[in-house]
């Protein structure tokens, strides 16, 4: 096996430069490598969980008939199948020859309820986020640890910038074709990997950082503190609209269900006189779904019934919760409970430019536009997993014979161009915080622990 020397210094600027971006890329890799694997698995089991069977069981069949039942009595059955429940929400059927979902809460629980729609007969309830696409959702989402495990993974995302952006300026080509950058050279060994690894890494890097800034924009720091909370939908826009003290996010149960441009814009809250002309005669549930299927929401949609004296009737349509496959025709509704009207009408052309494109973007990450993108982001998924095992792979074949050292590549001395490389890492500290604790931390153990430390720099180096 043909190994690399670990310990010479490369000569020439160019060539340090590319050893220190090696060097980087090794280190980020050992450190993201565990999560993108993690996370290609488990994207790739919510999208065909939920492509197959459903979320929360909104695939449920029933056998279609004329005449459907009213959603009060729906409503009625459904409650009366939970011990001491209380009504919640409705999820209308996409199709016709499927049940219509309740949640019902119970003593804290919440319960899904699978209804006939025609004969109002409760077909099974089960407790809600309790299926296998929630269980991976979890993992997905923040490792089932809460805001320790959404910290790390921000960081590991943050990471694989850093990853992608070395990786790019290796492969890059250098006095050779840009095809011999975008195909791989059927060669033999560790040439073979390398360039299989490389070739697959160019074509999937713009994709992965799609991937990674719209997974980020749902992080608690960069998305929560700095995207987010500047690219929400202003209040403001709502003129002489009663607002309540709670957040549009207080719709969420587990999941995230709000869509990402609205989470943090107060609620409205029933009991003024604004509000545009709505329903007309007794606000009762039936009268609402009517009124929401007048108004434009056929198929599937969610209907969120008023939660205490200040609460509303809201209508809501989206693609992150399968309501549809367009992120455009996303749509919220806010009635007054007492009086019928409508209080907000918020549409997908209200959002933000920044709102637009993370309901798109969220649509095309988790794969919500339909079977294309399903496959594509199957396809996806298994060229991440394909990357890391190359990884490993040419390490592997890279790492001396019987040694017991991690075998990182050296930093190169003396590397006068290191000007530039601090200014790449220092806007990218500025933009994403995680991964400028993650860098700070990496150049402290390199120059104070491994210079300090000789036995822990020979089991690295």
């Amino acid at each position: 096996m043909q190994t690399e020397p670990n310990s010479a210094q490369p000569n020439g600027g160019a060539n340090k430069l590319y050893f220190a971006a090696w060097r980087w890329h090794f280190f980020a890799g050992l450190f993201v490598i565990p999560f993108l694997m993690t996370h290609a698995i488990t994207g790739m089991m919510m999208l065909w969980i939920s492509w197959i069977d459903g979320r929360d069981g909104e695939r449920t069949q029933v056998a279609p008939q004329i005449t459907p039942a009213a959603i009060s009595a729906l409503a009625e059955a459904a409650t009366a199948a939970v011990p001491e429940g209380v009504l919640k929400q409705y999820v209308a059927p996409r199709r016709e020859d499927l049940a219509a979902l309740f949640r019902v809460d119970s003593n804290g629980d919440a319960t899904m309820v699978a209804v006939d729609p025609y004969t109002a007969k409760v077909i099974e309830t089960f407790p809600r986020r309790s299926g296998w696409y929630d269980f991976f959702d979890n993992i997905h989402s923040d490792l089932k640890l809460g805001t320790v495990g959404d910290r790390i993974l921000e960081t590991a995302a943050s990471i694989s910038l850093v990853l992608i952006a070395t990786g790019i300026f290796m492969w890059w080509p250098r006095g050779t074709s840009l095809r011999s950058v975008l195909v791989p050279s059927l060669t033999r060994g560790r040439a073979l990997w390398k360039s299989l690894h490389g070739a697959v890494g160019i074509w999937i890097s713009l994709v992965l950082f799609f991937f990674l800034v719209s997974g980020l924009s749902w992080a608690g720091i960069w998305g929560g503190k700095i995207v987010q909370a500047w690219s929400q939908f202003p209040a403001e826009k709502w003129e002489n609209i009663p607002l309540s003290d709670e957040t549009h996010a207080s719709m969420n149960h587990e999941r995230r269900e709000v869509p990402w441009a609205l989470e943090k814009t107060p609620m409205p809250a029933s009991g003024g006189s604004s509000g545009l002309v709505g329903i007309l005669g007794p606000v009762t549930m039936d009268s609402v779904d009517r009124f929401a299927r007048e108004i434009g929401f056929d198929a599937r949609y969610q209907l969120n019934l008023p939660q205490g004296e200040n609460g509303v009737w809201t209508l809501s349509r989206d693609s992150m919760s399968t309501d549809s496959n367009s992120p455009t025709t996303d749509r919220t509704v806010h009635i007054d409970q007492y009086t019928g009207k409508i209080l907000v009408d918020v549409r997908y052309e209200d959002y933000s430019l920044a709102g637009k494109a993370m309901a798109v973007g969220i649509a095309l990450h988790m794969g919500t536009l339909g079977l294309w993108s399903v496959l594509a982001n199957t396809i996806f998924c298994l060229c991440v997993l394909f990357m890391c095992v190359t990884s490993i792979v040419l390490w592997v074949k890279r790492r001396p014979v019987n040694a017991r050292r991690l075998a990182a590549p050296p930093m190169p001395s003396e590397l006068h161009v290191w000007q530039g490389a601090v200014t790449v890492g220092l806007a990218l500290s500025l933009a994403f915080p995680m991964a400028g604790v993650a860098i700070l931390t990496v150049l402290l153990f390199d120059a104070f622990v491994l210079t300090y430390l000789p036995r822990v720099r020979r089991c690295l180096t």
